[in-house]
């Protein structure tokens, strides 16, 4: 059982779409000792990032790791952006993980996580989720509510624009479209509320429309926000891949998690044609953090998709079946899924299967 949520930056927006295979600018991986990019990020994320490496010593990956440190740094602009280290390294290795970050408060600062997207040309790669759901959601990254478009009109009345470009929904169309046709997916779903907002979403639901007679083979439909959501929580075994704006996107994607056990279960990857990077979703627990409470499940199963990524397949498969016996035996549970085990515990067991 798995869920998927593919999210799609709309900086990917030159050439062709191809699922399932490397980026442009990304390296092989088939062979030989590769660099990989290691964000610990903030909170619990230095936890759970060593608990990642000790589990992939044991299990003999033939990866290297370089850390970096993405806290924000004030530019010449007075803006805070990311180290030109980070940057470097990313760019050189083409590929990386990355811990949960914890976004500054204060005036020049923006979302972290936004700002590694837009830098490196990431769409939001596949969330995988467990136990019967299994569903792909495919979501526009950086239009529509989240533009970042905001003003005050006058005082007390503040003004949000919701931006949808024809160029950005078409490519995230044809990425659904495509993912389906390569991962033996029968339905596509488009997710809108183009009766309410009948020239933002509209344009959107227009394109998938057009994209999906270019895919006579797939199955395609469309369903209103609220009753996507409605069935979601009776019966998720209606849909197969759901493709929507980035509102709807975020939100979904984080109900169907809530569906199989939280996001501490919930992997992600974001993949663009600069690189890789894959990122556990849930954030930085900075009530837990340093306690050993943690649960690396999220981080620990992005790191095998970037495995799988990287076509290090036998790798992946071994860690990914040493996790999930952990977890089906029920012994060695974090306090998250109902358990007692500290995250050193958990991944001592993990690392005793392999």
């Amino acid at each position: 059982m798995a869920t998927y949520v593919i999210h799609l930056d709309a900086a990917y927006l030159c050439g062709p779409v191809t699922v399932n295979a490397a980026p442009a600018a990304s390296r092989s991986y088939s062979s030989g000792t590769q660099k990989v990019t290691l964000i610990p990020g903030d909170g619990i994320g230095p936890e759970i990032s060593a608990a990642v490496q000790k589990i992939f010593t044991a299990a003999n990956v033939p990866i290297e790791w370089e850390a970096v440190d993405v806290t924000p740094v004030r530019g010449a602009d007075g803006k805070f952006g990311i180290p030109q280290a980070a940057i470097d390294s990313v760019n050189t290795n083409k590929i990386g993980l990355k811990g949960p970050l914890m976004t500054p408060v204060g005036k020049g600062h923006r979302s972290l996580n936004l700002a590694l997207r837009k830098e490196f040309n990431l769409l939001e790669g596949y969330k995988t989720l467990y136990d019967d759901v299994d569903v792909v959601t495919i979501r526009e990254n950086t239009e529509g509510e989240y533009s970042g478009i905001e003003h005050e009109i006058v005082d007390g009345v503040v003004q949000s624009i919701k931006l949808i470009t024809e160029e950005a929904s078409k490519r995230v169309a044809e990425y659904a479209f495509q993912y389906a046709k390569n991962n033996n997916r029968k339905k596509v779903t488009v997710v809108h509320k183009a009766n309410i907002m009948r020239m933002s979403d509209g344009l959107f639901l227009r394109c998938v429309r057009d994209m999906a007679q270019k895919f006579p083979e797939i199955q395609f439909e469309e369903k209103y926000l609220d009753t996507v959501c409605l069935n979601m929580v009776q019966n998720p075994g209606k849909y197969d891949v759901l493709v929507m704006p980035n509102l709807y996107g975020d939100i979904l994607s984080d109900m169907c998690a809530g569906l199989v056990g939280g996001l501490g279960l919930t992997p992600s990857g974001n993949m663009g044609l600069n690189g890789a990077l894959f990122e556990s979703v849930h954030g930085t627990a900075p009530d837990i953090a340093g306690k050993d409470l943690a649960n690396p499940t999220a981080l620990l199963l992005s790191a095998v998709m970037m495995l799988r990524h990287m076509k290090l397949n036998t790798h992946a498969d071994k860690i990914e079946r040493a996790a999930f016996e952990t977890i089906k035996e029920s012994k060695y549970l974090t306090g998250d899924l109902g358990g007692r085990a500290k995250c050193s515990e958990f991944t001592n067991e993990i690392c005793a299967k392999l």
